[in-house]
């Protein structure tokens, strides 16, 4: 998404995650870890945003199974403050969800970090619920989901 000051917003996602987490370990990791040293080493206090990124890529937690088993399809959606509380990201939602749901996908699912009151209360207006299984790990993701 654009305004005049420039490109300010996305979404992306997939219909399928599973298939989604495992072409990035065949397809996209591999290259990037020659580029970026693992910081394993490093207290995990202790990296800076970059090191916490290289981390990442070393080593991807991929989506809990109780997730997407019930919510097969993923989305990523970022908006600067400028576009914030201006309708934006509901429009970038529903053109997402009208391709995804033309190909096929039924149930969504977001990661969302649970200090982050303001996405949280986003994702709730438009029907996305906080996921409780008993398989999810405690962390900063609250993960929640959506059918149809």
């Amino acid at each position: 998404m654009e305004d005049e000051a420039g490109v300010a917003g996305f979404v992306a996602g997939t219909e399928d995650t599973v298939a989604w987490e495992d072409r990035l370990e065949r397809d996209w990791w591999p290259s990037l870890r020659e580029h970026c040293v693992d910081p394993s080493d490093i207290p995990s206090a202790s990296r800076t945003a970059d090191q916490r990124r290289a981390f990442m890529i070393h080593h991807p937690a991929k989506t809990p199974p109780a997730v997407v088993a019930r919510y097969p399809a993923h989305l990523h959606m970022n908006l600067l403050p400028r576009l914030q509380r201006r309708g934006m990201g509901s429009k970038l939602l529903d053109a997402w969800l009208g391709l995804a749901t033309c190909r096929g996908a039924r149930a969504f699912h977001v990661g969302v970090n649970r200090e982050n009151t303001g996405a949280v209360q986003f994702w709730r207006a438009r029907a996305f619920e906080v996921l409780a299984f008993d398989s999810l790990p405690e962390g900063r993701t609250l993960w929640m989901g959506r059918s149809g």
